[in-house]
């Protein structure tokens, strides 16, 4: 095959080309783990709530903010958080502000000023009362864990709040969250996608932020996919980049953006979880890097803990008889795009398409292996890259 692939227009099963390795999913490097371990933690929002939620109510008793607020994590660690004033005081009730210390993790919530408003609830039956402020999502999908309507506070933050006023009075309260400038942090997160509106959302497992959080990936993922389950959806399309992403929208516009995952270097846990809820349609979008591993049978592709297999770029372009510059290319460097720039400078797409189809197989042994009833189909694309074009496809 010669010229760039043509857009394919809707999810199609390929044949087989090849049997593929055993697929597996590696952790992080010991030293992404390392470079992990010497940043600085920090505290989720679903802390901060807790600590302005308790500071807020102790104002409420006594009149007076405290300066400082001590709650437990949900392992049962105690910690201490400073307490700011509201910028405008309330005509009733109590307001404390947490500002969110992030530590060395990115997030663009860092720095938030989460801010907890609390007067007495008029319902003395039913428990203290959370409620959604300016900049705190409100929840509008299914598949969330959390009723319709409410505020998007996941279940480990609302107990760790609950707990925190429980040690203040037995007495409902009515808690209001807001965060200044959320509707704006939201945008950059899939708030939006998920059907959570108006805001961030109130997180947290453990109540401790670990930069570059793995796990935190990981439940991010799996959220979307369990969100586009609970829609009806039964196909994704994934990417591993923003780019991809894009591609992947150009490629499938009939599909509802929910159906959409980044799912960065963790294939593998998207495609588990796909199989597990009994996804019938995935479309991964990819550059080649990340399909040369896939089709190694590699489902965790973080730069530094899997290689790309440069052997089998050699083997796959002897195999379709690639004139000699591309079977060059393939060992020349220890990076994929080399030899992806090759294929496309003597227009040879043979060992392009053969890659997506081994990636593919892999995928397809995965989601078998991990629940074996499946029969989800697969498809993979190779982009260029600048995620504008398929070049390839199986």
């Amino acid at each position: 095959m010669t010229g760039r692939a043509s857009q394919p227009p809707g999810f199609s099963q390929g044949e087989d080309v090849s049997t593929p390795s055993i697929p597996y999913e590696p952790e992080l490097s010991e030293e992404v783990a390392s470079k992990r371990t010497s940043l600085r933690t920090g505290w989720t929002t679903g802390s901060c709530a807790a600590a302005a939620a308790k500071a807020a109510a102790m104002a409420l008793l006594s009149d007076a903010i405290p300066d400082q607020v001590e709650i437990a994590l949900p392992k049962g660690k105690r910690v201490v958080f400073s307490v700011e004033l509201p910028e405008i005081p309330p005509p009733q009730g109590a307001t404390a502000v947490v500002v969110k210390d992030g530590g060395d993790d990115p997030d663009c919530t860092n720095g938030a000023r989460m801010t907890a408003h609390v007067t007495w609830a008029k319902n003395k039956v039913d428990g203290h009362e959370l409620r959604a402020g300016e900049g705190v999502g409100v929840v509008t999908k299914k598949g969330l864990g959390i009723p319709l309507g409410e505020p998007s506070i996941t279940p480990v933050p609302r107990r760790m709040i609950l707990n925190a006023l429980a040690e203040v009075t037995d007495r409902p309260l009515r808690v209001t969250f807001s965060v200044p400038g959320g509707v704006e942090m939201a945008e950059q997160t899939t708030n939006a996608r998920l059907g959570i509106l108006g805001g961030i959302s109130i997180l947290g497992t453990t109540g401790i932020v670990r930069p570059f959080s793995t796990a935190a990936y990981r439940a991010s993922i799996v959220r979307q996919i369990d969100v586009a389950f609970a829609q009806g959806e039964r196909r994704l399309a994934l990417a591993t980049g923003s780019r991809s992403e894009a591609a992947a929208m150009a490629l499938f516009p009939s599909l509802d953006p929910v159906c959409f995952v980044e799912v960065g270097d963790f294939t593998g846990v998207a495609i588990r979880q796909a199989a597990k809820l009994g996804m019938e349609r995935v479309a991964l979008v990819a550059m080649i890097g990340k399909i040369t591993k896939l089709a190694s049978g590699i489902m965790m592709t973080h730069f530094h803990r899997s290689n790309v297999d440069t052997d089998l770029l050699k083997e796959i372009s002897k195999r379709s008889n690639a004139p000699s510059s591309v079977v060059d290319a393939s060992t020349q460097t220890a990076t994929a795009r080399y030899f992806f720039e090759a294929c496309l400078a003597s227009s040879t797409l043979g060992p392009l398409n053969d890659l997506c189809a081994m990636a593919r197989d892999t995928l397809l042994s995965y989601a078998r292996g991990n629940s074996p009833g499946s029969r989800m189909n697969i498809e993979v694309y190779m982009v260029d890259f600048e995620g504008s074009m398929v070049v390839a496809h199986a």
